[in-house]
């Protein structure tokens, strides 16, 4: 997560990169992009505005040192010394289209920025960043001729969000330089994470609260919602969520007595913990800090609907996790062969 209102491009250079696949090239620029007012106020939240409300951040991977993955290597050289930003630039392109080795890989438009007094946490720093732009959108261009108003139609860049985008910072901790990615078309996130960046996530308590969460959510669909019901489903979505609101540190032994009741459905949640963490190749951790940010966004994606085969949905508040329990009774009417929802209330707000 980043604030840019005090940030600043210095450097910003667009090149087209192709697919190797099919064989279409590279084109480079030789000089950077010397903006006028009007598009360079545009561009810098076009280009920084993905990465403000992320809550995740990933780090360089490499499998023999991590000074030789490519990207981390020419990020390095740029924030020590950006007199040879051009040529970089093109090294940056030269490793992207080395990734291109399907022909579902699009070409397209990559610009690469030096970023200054951009805010991430409590400390400003700088960042180099790494756009590939996919997709471009039609749009009318009037014009006037012979004393009349005439329309063409154009292709450009859409200003309300990047395709694909790294933000590296001039920030590091333990494991390495902390790095901010976006990919709206994620029909080929491998290329992108692994192979062109190489990133992984961090081993920390982001990381850890939101695997255990949408571990949790996945376990409510594929498990408690096909045996236990809507209501079940919800139930043990909302005692997540609580548990995680009311501690700071997650134990996952005290979240198992606290969130399960019966020993069936516990052996259930194990088996399927294990499973998980084989299918993903991630390990669960026992104990971990629980980040407050992930938490939040995480939370968003949780639904809490029971959704019913006439057309009716119910909408359960997962920051309740008592209301079901208490207020929500289901049961079964033998006259009309169906099950039923009997819901307790004072008054209809």
């Amino acid at each position: 997560m980043i604030k840019r209102n005090k940030a600043s491009i210095s450097r910003c250079i667009l090149h087209k990169v192709g697919n190797k696949y099919n064989s279409t090239k590279n084109a480079f620029s030789e000089q950077i992009i010397d903006f006028e007012e009007q598009s360079y106020d545009l561009i810098l939240p076009y280009l920084l505005r993905p990465f403000a409300s992320l809550a995740e951040s990933y780090r360089f991977h490499h499998h023999a040192n991590l000074e030789l993955n490519e990207i981390n290597s020419y990020a390095t050289q740029i924030l020590n010394d950006d007199s040879e930003f051009i040529e970089i630039s093109k090294h940056i392109v030269l490793h992207l289209f080395e990734q291109s080795n399907s022909a579902q890989i699009k070409t397209g438009d990559v610009l690469v920025c030096l970023f200054h007094d951009i805010i991430y946490e409590d400390y400003q720093t700088d960042a180099i960043g790494i756009f590939k732009i996919e997709n471009k959108s039609h749009f009318f261009q009037t014009y006037l001729e012979n004393g009349s108003y005439d329309i063409i139609t154009q292709k450009g860049i859409a200003t309300k969000k990047v395709d694909k985008g790294v933000l590296i910072l001039n920030a590091a901790d333990t494991e390495g330089k902390i790095v901010l990615s976006v990919d709206n078309n994620n029909y080929d996130a491998q290329y992108w994470t692994k192979q062109f960046l190489n990133i992984k996530y961090p081993d920390d308590a982001n990381q850890h609260t939101k695997n255990y969460i949408e571990m949790c959510r996945e376990f409510s669909k594929e498990v408690m919602q096909p045996q236990f019901g809507g209501q079940e489903q919800s139930n043990f979505l909302a005692k997540t969520v609580d548990y995680f609101k009311e501690n700071e540190i997650a134990n996952i032994e005290a979240f198992k007595e606290e969130v399960f009741e019966k020993e069936d459905t516990l052996a259930l949640f194990e088996d399927y913990k294990k499973t998980y963490e084989t299918d993903h190749n991630i390990l669960i951790r026992n104990q971990f800090d629980v980040s407050e940010k992930v938490l939040k966004k995480q939370k968003q994606k949780i639904k809490t609907e029971i959704k019913l085969d006439t057309n009716i949905q119910i909408k359960l508040d997962v920051d309740a996790p008592d209301a079901s329990a208490e207020y929500l009774e289901r049961g079964y009417d033998e006259e009309k062969k169906m099950h039923y929802y009997k819901v307790f209330f004072n008054e209809e707000g």
